[in-house]
């Protein structure tokens, strides 16, 4: 998981991260476990940020749905729009978030999972 998501994954990383992200299923409170233990593996806070995003945003059935109800040019405008979107917020995130933030996060995020 490190090689594909990890701190040194670079774009690479961040692709698969949305990718796997816009392919999932449920509702967007479902996400957080997962990325909990994308955390506790040590994935980066940024390629989270990106996976949460896009869960939320950009899943493919719902992508499906809107082609269907809505037409490809709203479906493709507003994916592009919201790809950009959550690309900018997780970089910004990503980088203002303190190395001591950071470290609390990862660990908070580890101790509640070994307690459950």
């Amino acid at each position: 998981m490190m090689k594909y998501m990890g701190k040194d994954a670079g774009i690479k990383g961040g692709i698969f991260t949305f990718v796997l992200g816009s392919f999932s299923a449920g509702l967007l409170y479902a996400s957080f476990p997962v990325a909990a233990v994308f955390l506790k593996k040590g994935v980066s806070l940024t390629n989270v940020f990106l996976f949460i995003g896009a869960w939320s945003t950009t899943k493919i059935p719902m992508m499906i749905f809107e082609i269907t109800q809505l037409g490809i040019k709203f479906t493709l405008i507003r994916f592009v729009l919201n790809l950009i979107a959550i690309i900018v917020l997780a970089i910004i995130i990503g980088r203002t978030t303190t190395k001591e933030d950071s470290e609390a996060i990862y660990e908070m995020v580890c101790r509640q999972t070994d307690e459950k």
